[in-house]
């Protein structure tokens, strides 16, 4: 493979993976500038056009640009843990082309200024796009409901107060009254805050390690609780980065009442339980927490029946001050940018899911969730691709991380699925083989 600026590109002995038209297969892709010209299983018979670059992709698979749902990108305020640029050249090493930044800047994404200086600087990077939650709340404090309506029109795709709950069932119902007049999606951060005054899952681990848990019951309630309002108010719903049983059947029995609920998980709560704390690990200290393995096995179940929609890397950066801390003391989150597609593609190498169903719920779906042109091959939309190699495996090295943030709590977990290629608008923004190296690479092979 050879770098390329926009133009007519051929992707050829490609495997197609398009999970929003169902095809899995030998195709070809044709590209010219920003937009795919067609796609298919044989376009050229062959014979390239004139005029066109080929790039052959030796049979790895071809997919579209990952859509990542949850980010924590840290600027405007925090950018010793994440800027744009840093956020920007992970998602793209990971094969994200769209992501979704939460609101919980400094200043919040409450006003139109602010979520006009996030989508600005996106668009100087020219790196992955970005988009923007509105806060549900100003300030994020819970109280008084944001602009929706002026914040939507400016661009916010959904609304949430990102790592913190709307507790108040008051303002919680009003926000999804409100948000139904615009047609707008609220996502909820499912954890009740005077539950959640622990450090990990509550249970016999935390006991022994003498760390104050957090139950599943404060996920568990906060999830009934928003499933009523939702009832009540005809509101749209998402809970975000769900980790319990109970959570997947709470979820699977609103959306056979017909209520419009949708929800996401993280690859942390599919591929780790608990005991990934280990000894005092503080990387793999996650909000929601890592919960037991029977929860593990059921966020899995959830994803293999499609009761939970998508998958989202749940990118939380700290800096080494806030993580390397005595347990209690560390701040919550992980990194997962890097790691979305290799640990997603466990589901596929451990015979979970088919893998155009992995890839569905890191590409089409969540793309229709927030309403994106998005997480598709098809003429006429954006060439926002990513070629990667299913079966390579590698080893997750954190201090190698493009971001700023080395707080994986897969740092040492070998993994299978390597992004070799991402393409935004039909611009190569990272290409791990380059121009010097494809010759060696085909030369090896022969």
């Amino acid at each position: 493979m050879s770098v390329a600026k926009p133009g007519r590109i051929a992707y050829i002995n490609a495997r197609v993976v398009d999970p929003a038209s169902g095809f899995d297969g030998k195709g070809e892709v044709l590209t010219s500038g920003q937009e795919i010209l067609d796609v298919g299983p044989k376009l050229f018979d062959g014979k390239a056009p004139a005029d066109t670059q080929i790039v052959d992709c030796e049979g790895m698979c071809l997919a579209p640009g990952l859509v990542d749902m949850r980010v924590q990108l840290r600027e405007p305020g925090e950018e010793h843990k994440e800027s744009l640029k840093s956020a920007g050249e992970a998602a793209v090493a990971g094969g994200v082309t769209t992501m979704v930044c939460l609101p919980n800047t400094n200043p919040v994404v409450d006003d139109e200024p602010t979520l006009e200086f996030v989508a600005r600087r996106a668009r100087q990077l020219a790196l992955t796009k970005v988009y923007c939650y509105g806060a549900v709340t100003k300030g994020l404090q819970g109280k008084e409901l944001a602009e929706m309506g002026l914040l939507s029109k400016a661009g916010a795709l959904a609304f949430t107060d990102a790592t913190r709950a709307v507790a108040d069932a008051q303002v919680m119902r009003r926000a999804l009254q409100y948000a139904a007049t615009f047609g707008l999606m609220i996502v909820q951060h499912p954890e009740e805050p005077t539950l959640a005054g622990g450090v990990m899952n509550a249970g016999e681990i935390a006991t022994r390690m003498g760390l104050s848990g957090i139950p599943r019951e404060a996920e568990i309630i906060m999830l009934e609780r928003d499933i009523r309002l939702t009832a009540m108010t005809g509101g749209r719903y998402h809970a975000a980065h769900i980790s319990t049983a109970d959570s997947v059947e709470i979820i699977a029995r609103a959306k056979k009442q017909g209520l419009n609920v949708t929800c996401d998980t993280a690859p942390f709560y599919f591929s780790l339980n608990e005991l990934a704390v280990g000894d005092y690990r503080t990387f793999a200290k996650l909000s929601p927490p890592l919960r037991n393995e029977q929860d593990r096995q059921a966020i899995v179940a959830g994803l293999k029946s499609g009761v939970i929609d998508a998958i989202a890397s749940d990118h939380a950066p700290h800096d080494q001050d806030s993580k390397r801390l005595p347990f209690p003391q560390a701040a919550f989150g992980g990194s997962g940018l890097e790691t979305l597609l290799a640990v997603s593609l466990d589901l596929f190498h451990n015979g979970d899911m088919p893998l155009i169903e992995v890839m569905r719920r890191l590409t089409s779906a969540p793309a229709k969730l927030l309403g994106l042109e998005a997480g598709r091959l098809a003429r006429g939309q954006k060439a926002d691709l990513v070629i990667f190699n299913p079966d390579e495996g590698w080893k997750v090295i954190a201090d190698a991380f493009k971001s700023k943030s080395k707080n994986s709590p897969f740092d040492g977990r070998p993994v299978q699925g390597r992004v070799l290629r991402t393409v935004v608008d039909g611009r190569v923004v990272y290409d791990v083989l380059g121009a010097a190296q494809a010759p060696a690479r085909r030369a090896a092979k022969a």
